[in-house]
């Protein structure tokens, strides 16, 4: 029962080292709420559509819209405001009026991309590639237009290389924001797109705000990371001890 003891505290001590030490636990979110509540679709995108800040209760929050097609037609809805966690704030905190989650063909993805290039960009039933000044762009048919005001395709045109640019090197695997001109995105909160947008509440509020939460956040994200690591190093550890401590007799 001792060589069984040995073998147990060793298999442990294993697997504690291979999975890299203490990890953090999932939590949900609202955006996996929204997902869930979507699971019946076998396309969908979701787009962060607002964010903000409330000093007043400290609490970090996010507005999404969603885009489902049905038939001829594609149903668009916006969310009410929800609440989210520090560390998922920061992580989207440049992708204000992307696409931070989609699902094609049952498929789902949850990398931030350019609104509608994992669906409807590209895809010949939503609209074409036109050729204009030696380059080829997006345009939607007229009955999918509204999604050119949607995407701000006024401000941020789709070239077909930057398409094919995340098509090849970026899609499933990591965000992608587009070229970068004088330290702002072609594509997220830094976008000319998003920095134009008067029906925001992120818009509305001066630059000395949003610094002021970016900073915020990092710190409190940062903070709340290191807590989680320690609470599961210690529930890690307090499982070892009694795995070392347990017996089956002598």
């Amino acid at each position: 029962m001792k060589l069984f003891k040995f073998f147990s505290i060793v298999g442990l001590t294993f697997l504690f080292i291979s999975c890299g030490g203490p990890s953090i636990r999932f939590e949900k979110t609202p955006l996996d709420k929204v997902i869930q509540d979507l699971s019946a679709e076998q396309n969908f995108s979701i787009i962060l559509y607002d964010m903000d800040y409330d000093e007043g209760t400290n609490k970090y929050k996010h507005m999404y819209q969603t885009l489902v097609p049905k038939d001829d037609t594609v149903l668009v809805n916006t969310t009410p405001w929800y609440d989210v966690p520090d560390v998922f704030f920061e992580k989207n905190v440049d992708n204000m009026g992307m696409e931070i989650a989609s699902k094609v063909n049952g498929k789902l993805n949850k990398k931030a991309s350019p609104p509608g290039y994992n669906h409807y960009v590209g895809n010949d039933r939503y609209g074409r590639w036109t050729q204009r000044n030696g380059s080829s762009f997006w345009e939607f048919y007229g009955q999918y237009a509204f999604m050119s005001s949607m995407f701000g395709l006024g401000h941020n045109p789709i070239r077909r290389s930057y398409y094919d640019d995340y098509r090849t090197n970026y899609y499933g695997s990591r965000a992608y924001y587009g070229p970068s001109n004088n330290g702002r995105n072609y594509y997220g909160t830094r976008s000319n797109y998003n920095t134009s947008r008067s029906s925001t509440n992120w818009t509305k509020k001066p630059s000395t705000f949003k610094d002021k939460v970016r900073s915020k956040v990092k710190q409190s994200a940062s903070v709340t990371r290191k807590s989680r690591i320690s609470r599961s190093s210690s529930r890690s550890s307090s499982s070892s001890f009694r795995s070392r401590g347990g017996g089956f007799g002598k």
